[in-house]
């Protein structure tokens, strides 16, 4: 599935690595459910639009977060 901009509406470059300008460690999205073992957890990617420089921020394994 190809992600559209939310802007204009062009394809979006799809993948790119996400930082933090000095760090090492990146930016991580967590969600803590009930239970010893609901935690889920994945990196931040991020999706660019070659037209007009727009940024999308999705969650690397979706598969995670479903219950």
């Amino acid at each position: 599935m190809k992600r559209l901009c939310h802007q204009c509406r062009d394809e979006m470059i799809e993948d790119c690595k996400v930082t933090v300008e000095g760090g090492f460690y990146g930016i991580k999205v967590s969600e803590t459910g009930n239970g010893i073992f609901k935690n889920a957890s994945s990196r931040l990617q991020a999706a660019v639009c070659p037209s007009c420089g727009y940024v999308a921020l999705y969650v690397e394994d979706v598969r995670e977060f479903r219950k």
